[in-house]
């Protein structure tokens, strides 16, 4: 195993920062996650408390089929940031990538996103939000993640595709749902992918390469899930991740 796989990288390019918007907005797609999603809005929104952020919690209700917007709502009235937002189903990537654009839109200096599910919380959010100032996306690499063998190569043609279209200084969990992002270094790029687009976040992987962006990347432990269940298995799996990568090529390509 290389070096590369082993140890967490920071790569720097000397630019001006860009904006002084210290404004955070917690992007969080949630679809069927009513056994857990209250308790991961009250510990982020503790976390955040703590660490005396200026932050929003937006939680996106994918057109959940449980009870998740109803518990949502109530977590709202009891937790002043958590702004609940409601939507048709559209997927994971369509979800996400909303929710930046909205952020983006409505002025906010920073945005991070993290999945609903729990697999990776709060207790290392400080060490990506304390080195902000000198980077332009910050990640956690999923740190202990058990993954079958599918997966495994899923990761590895994901890894290796982004490197072939859009250079090799990049991140090393490309698809990593633990990305704290400036606004002003991908606002433009939020609004040239398509909202079809089933795995953005490979893209902004890519164009942190592609634009040379400052990053940082930092192991952060990811849990078993508890509740719930995966969403995408056996075949479908490999379906979408041929998807992903036909929409991730593309765009390399034909835009920018």
């Amino acid at each position: 195993m290389t070096t590369a796989e082993t140890s967490p990288q920071s790569l720097s390019f000397r630019f001006p920062t860009i904006g002084s918007d210290e404004r955070l907005c917690i992007v969080i797609p949630v679809y069927n996650e009513q056994s857990i999603i209250g308790s991961v809005l009250q510990k982020w929104s503790q976390t955040l408390d703590e660490l005396n952020v200026d932050y929003t919690i937006r939680p996106y209700n994918d057109g959940s089929k449980d009870s998740s917007l109803n518990i949502m709502r109530d977590m709202a009235k009891l937790l002043p940031h958590v702004d609940v937002r409601d939507k048709p189903n559209g997927g994971h990537g369509n979800t996400i990538l909303t929710g930046y654009r909205e952020a983006a839109d409505d002025g906010f200096g920073w945005i991070f996103q993290v999945d609903s599910d729990d697999e990776m919380g709060p207790e290392k959010f400080s060490d990506l939000w304390d080195k902000r100032k000198d980077f332009d996306f910050l990640v956690g690499i999923r740190d202990g993640r058990i993954q079958a063998l599918p997966r495994k190569i899923i990761s590895f043609v994901s890894r290796c595709c982004v490197k072939a279209f859009y250079g090799r200084a990049t991140i090393w969990d490309v698809n990593t749902p633990y990305r704290l992002m400036r606004t002003d270094a991908f606002h433009d790029i939020f609004k040239q992918i398509p909202l079809t687009t089933f795995a953005p976040n490979l893209i902004l992987s890519g164009m942190v390469a592609r634009r040379h962006l400052r990053f940082f990347e930092t192991r952060v432990p990811q849990h078993d899930r508890t509740t719930g269940e995966v969403s995408i298995k056996k075949w479908k799996l490999f379906k979408a991740a041929a998807r992903s990568f036909a929409q991730t090529i593309s765009f390399a390509l034909f835009r920018n």
